[in-house]
């Protein structure tokens, strides 16, 4: 029995929707890395990209289990001598959860170039609303 190789040409990629209104933050970044690497399917390959694309949607509904909230920091580095930023999580959701959601969502891919360029299919929005109707993306329960 040979090993299936998928080629780039062979791929289709699907569009899906995640909801993550009252879903916590973790369990929604995990389920969609998991769909744009790819894994969801059968035809996966760990050399390839074979990954879907992921719309997440009321990101600023999501929540943080036990204290987090109060107690988890986003830190980073601005590249400049002191220049180490911080931000506490409860700031990060009520300003910006959209960038909250894609910072956990890229944490949880690969730091190489499939990582990279699955982060280009992911689509997060604080509402309900999409720009991507077009597409005709179905719901993936979690």
């Amino acid at each position: 029995m040979s090993t299936y190789m998928p080629k780039a040409g062979d791929i289709e990629r699907k569009w899906y929707i995640i909801d993550a209104e009252g879903k916590p933050l973790g369990r929604v970044a995990a389920k969609a890395a998991h769909i744009l690497r790819g894994k969801h399917k059968p035809t996966y390959a760990p050399h390839a990209d074979c990954g879907d694309h992921v719309i997440i949607i009321n990101s600023d509904k999501a929540i943080l289990t036990g204290n987090k909230l109060e107690q988890k920091t986003y830190k980073w580095h601005t590249g400049w001598i002191g220049g180490l930023k911080e931000i506490k999580y409860s700031k990060l959701m009520a300003e910006q959860s959209d960038r909250a959601m894609r910072i956990a969502v890229e944490g949880m891919l690969p730091n190489n170039t499939l990582g990279r360029k699955a982060a280009t299919r992911l689509r997060v929005y604080k509402g309900a609303e999409h720009k991507n109707a077009a597409q005709k993306p179905e719901m993936y329960e979690l």
